[in-house]
Formats: structure tokens, sequence, C-alpha cells
């Protein structure tokens, strides 16, 4: 399955929670599996990257020319454990390394050098190096967005803080994205939006705050946001059923209320 997750461009996470009752190592032959493939935007300005910690994905929106469509790009990333939570906040990206070298934070040198006391301070570029090939730093001190030596990461919640991609992701990106662009960090379990006249909404774990008291009001919101402007008939049971599986899929939940009165709400 993770394998099959890379090949189109998942991470571990999103196709575990999208197919809970297959084995993720050992799934079977003949087994029938969801790839997701639709997303909804997170709820923030389309301009630059913005990374949405619950469902370790990011998406670029690249600036265009005037004429020319707008489009978005959606690459899965691997996040920081618990223990080292990837922050949330606006930054930008203020420099780009290729073949980066890896200064190790005093606090993790510490920590490796009580197992090994001879472990280097500095790894340098090279198939050992958890960096990979490519590297964007951030303006939030000590973080990066990087490649990595262990793809198998992405889509899951292991690093110290910054954010992996897959070695062919990254290299993309690198060239896509120049410096000064914006990255805008948010945490949103929940994603509602519309396809035509239909409403959906689309529900992840929420690892970083599952003991937040207000998530209840952070779904109800979610979904007041995208009917402010079009009203809808909501069915209230298929949003329960997508809030209990949290498949990390659009669930169509509503459609689009009639300009003639049709009753309640």
């Amino acid at each position: 399955m993770p394998e099959i997750a890379r090949a189109y461009n998942l991470g571990y996470e999103e196709i575990k929670i999208a197919n809970r009752s297959v084995d993720i190592l050992l799934p079977g032959e003949g087994t029938a599996v969801k790839i997701p493939s639709h997303y909804i935007l997170p709820d923030a300005p389309r301009r630059g990257i913005v990374l949405n910690l619950a469902e370790l994905r990011l998406y670029y929106y690249p600036p265009v020319k005037p004429g020319e469509a707008r489009h978005v790009e959606t690459y899965p990333v691997g996040l920081g454990r618990l223990s080292a939570k990837t922050p949330l906040g606006q930054t930008r990206v203020v420099e780009k390394r290729q073949k980066p070298t890896w200064i190790i934070p005093q606090r993790l040198l510490r920590e490796y050098q009580t197992q090994n006391p001879d472990f280097p301070s500095r790894i340098p570029p090279g198939p050992d190096n958890p960096l990979g090939d490519f590297a964007l730093r951030l303006s939030l001190p000590g973080y990066l967005m990087h490649g990595t030596n262990k793809p198998f990461g992405v889509g899951m919640y292991v690093s110290n803080g910054c954010v992996r991609l897959y070695p062919e992701d990254i290299e993309v990106l690198y060239h896509r994205v120049s410096l000064d662009t914006s990255v805008n960090i948010v945490n949103q379990p929940f994603k509602a939006g519309w396809h035509k006249d239909t409403l959906f909404l689309e529900v992840h774990p929420d690892r970083y705050g599952s003991e937040d008291a207000n998530r209840a009001s952070r779904l109800i919101n979610s979904i007041i946001r995208a009917t402010s402007a079009r009203p809808a008939f909501i069915d209230w049971q298929k949003v329960d059923t997508a809030v209990s599986q949290a498949q990390g899929l659009p669930v169509a939940i509503g459609r689009l209320k009639s300009t003639q009165a049709e009753g309640g709400v």
C-alpha cells in the first residue's frame, strides 16, 4: 500500500484512512483499494503555499500571468511527531539549497550523542542525509521543507518538525517556487466546499488537536463559511457519518437551496 500511495502521489496516512478495512502492508491479491484523488481546498488565501497539517498535504498556487487560468498543485508531506509539532502560522521561503548539508540542531545532537558520542554535528550531501537533495528554508527559525532519504515517512507524523516531501516532489517544487513565496501553515481537519450544486465535506483525523474542545464548532464553522454565499439544504446524518468515518474523502452532504423557498434549513 505505501508503494501504491507513492505511485499515486499520496502519503501513508491518506491511503490508510481511506482503506481502513485493508491491511496496509499485505492488502492481498485482487483487493480493491480506494485512491483519494479529489480534494477540497483549505480555507486560506489561494496564493503561494498552503500547508494543511491535519491532512498531511501541501497546496501550491503558482503565480499566473494576465490571461492565464489559475491552478493549484498538491503534494503529500511528512510532518513533526507529536512531541515536535510542525508550527502553525504565516512564514515564507527565505533560502533554497541544492545538495544541502544537514547541520544538526543542538537539541537533537545532544540526544543523538547520548547514544553515540561520536555522532557527527553535520551530515554532508549523499544517501545518508535526511534532507535529501533539495531544501527550502523558511523564515521560521530552524524549519525547512525538504526531500528525504526515507520516503516511507511521507504521509506520517515522524519528523522533528520539518516538512518532508517525496524526492521527486521536492525537486519539482524547488524549481517552481521562488524566494519570498508565502507559506501559510493551517490545521483544518474539516473542509467544506462546492462542486457545481453539491456541497461536500472532507474530514481528517486531527492528530495535533484530537482533544480540542472546540472540535464541534470548527466543524460547524467550516460548513457555515462554505454556505455563507450559497445557502444549502444539509443532510446532517451524512455529516455525522463523514465525521465518524474520517476517511479524508469528500462526501456529499447537501445541495444548493433553490431560489424559491422550499421550507426549512
